[in-house]
Parts: structure tokens; C-alpha cells; sequence
């Protein structure tokens, strides 16, 4: 299982993770974008992938270093960035590395790690170490913002959810391709909060042939004062909690658990 998402068991991936038409739509991004906007200065995202909410906030005038562990999905971000004016790629600062082990000699107004970056990271050691050199790298009074899904025990739980499921139902690509998605969970392991996924892709080419292309990985689940005792252990106090990302309050039915944290402590 690749801890980092399985972005890098296949160079393709990185195409296919642009191709799903649930991410380009998804009302994060909008968020996020307000976000780094109102901040004011300097921008770190942590798992920017192929640049889904960095290159908005570059093109918005945000200046922002974006970090990922995947070459691949840097690669893509990069080839996408070319494409932008010479004012946009000026902002943008791409960088090969882990969340759990990066210096990058720059203090930020706002970090953000959108998308559930944060549950890639499955040991509680990565999430302090992750955490730590997040609030070296803000100013004083910087902001953390980051987002995971809140737990359905229900769901998680589920013994069927080891079957496949379809994510969303084939469509034609603009190339003449046609590709579908569908998930299931391989294992469960209640004990450690972790779920072993598989996202499963049919790419059917123009020959007519089909690719059954399998990204796994584990999975963290993180309950919300678990992840509240996480920041406040390395230096951050929680001033919002959202349960979506129009800023409506944490519920019992929120499919999003959504903090801002700011820097209370600098840590050594």
C-alpha cells in the first residue's frame, strides 16, 4: 500500500485525478480560494496535486508555494502552470517533498491542506511531525487550515463497503476515451483508524480495449477532538470549526470537518 495516496504506483494516475469530474466541481475550491485571498501575503499548500485550488489562487493574485510528494502530480501542476500568463507563474513556487519532512526556509501567512491531504498521513508521530513543521513555517499569528471527512461509523464500518461501488458512471473524454470510477474499501482496521482504499478505473481506448487501473492506499480516519488535541499538542489554537465549506457549523450531519487554527505558540 502507498502511504502517500498511490500516485506514484502508475505515472497515469496523475491524468486520471484531473479527469474526475467530482474534483473539478467540488465547492472547496471556492473556499479555499477566499482563504488565501483574505490572507494577505504568502500562501503554503500542502499536497497541491496538479494544482486543483493553487493555480485559482495564483491566477487571483496569491502568491503560493505548493508541496507534494508526488513527481507525477507535479509534473502535471507544472505542465499546467506553462500554460498560464508570466504574472501567474511568477507567484507559483512548485516543491518534490513530504509534509512530514520539509524546510523551506520561508515563513507564510496561511498554510492550508485541502482535500483530506491530511488523512494520507496514517501515524500519529507523521501527523505531530506534520503538524510541527507546518506552525515553523507561519508567521506570527499565521493560519492552518485543513479539512477532513467527519466519521460515519456506520459507513466505515459497513462489511459490504469491501464491495464495489461505482463513484460515478462513464462518460466520453474529450480525446474520445470513455472512463468510469468506481471504490471499495480492501480492509478495514477499526483498531488503528485506518481503512485500506482502492479507487478502480475502466479507461476504455479507442481500440475498444479496457484498463482496469486500481489506485490504493490506507487511509486515516480522525475524529474531531482527536485532531483538536493534534494541533493544540503542536502549537495551534482551533478559532472556526465548519462542518462544509459554506461555513455552516459543524453537525451531526456534516460531511466535512473543516479547521482554522491559528499559531498560539512558536515551537522550537
Amino acid at each position: 500500500m502507498n502511504k502517500h495516496g498511490g500516485y506514484d504506483d502508475q505515472p497515469i494516475m496523475a491524468e486520471l485525478y484531473d479527469l474526475v469530474p467530482g474534483y473539478a466541481k467540488r465547492t472547496d475550491i471556492d473556499f479555499y480560494l477566499q482563504c488565501c485571498v483574505a490572507a494577505g501575503g504568502s500562501i503554503l499548500e500542502l499536497g497541491c496535486g496538479t494544482g486543483r485550488i493553487l493555480l485559482p489562487a495564483a491566477e487571483a493574485g496569491c502568491r503560493v508555494t505548493g508541496l507534494d510528494v508526488s513527481p507525477h502530480m507535479l509534473a502535471q501542476c507544472q505542465q499546467k502552470l506553462q500554460r498560464k500568463s508570466h504574472s501567474v507563474q511568477s507567484r507559483v513556487r512548485l516543491v518534490h517533498g513530504d509534509m512530514t519532512n520539509f524546510d523551506l526556509a520561508e515563513l507564510f501567512h496561511l498554510a492550508i491542506v485541502p482535500f483530506r491531504a491530511f488523512q494520507h498521513v496514517i501515524a500519529v508521530d507523521d501527523q505531530l511531525t506534520c503538524l510541527r513543521r507546518i506552525n515553523r513555517h507561519l508567521s506570527t499569528r499565521g493560519q492552518l487550515i485543513l479539512d477532513v471527512f467527519q466519521v460515519d461509523l456506520k459507513k466505515i464500518n459497513n462489511p459490504r463497503a469491501t464491495e464495489e461501488s461505482e463513484d460515478f458512471a462513464e462518460y466520453e473524454l474529450p480525446d474520445g476515451r470513455r472512463l468510469r470510477r468506481a471504490s471499495r474499501l480492501a480492509a478495514l482496521h477499526p483498531a488503528d483508524q485506518v481503512n485500506d482504499v482502492e479507487l478502480i478505473y475502466y479507461l476504455t481506448n479507442l481500440d475498444g480495449t479496457t484498463e482496469r487501473i486500481v489506485q490504493a492506499f490506507p487511509f486515516r480516519y480522525i475524529f474531531r477532538y482527536e485532531m483538536e488535541h493534534l494541533l493544540a499538542r503542536c502549537g495551534f489554537r482551533v478559532i472556526d470549526l465548519f462542518g462544509n465549506f459554506d461555513k455552516s457549523p459543524l453537525a451531526d450531519n456534516s460531511p466535512e470537518m473543516i479547521f482554522v487554527a491559528e499559531k498560539c505558540e512558536n515551537l522550537d
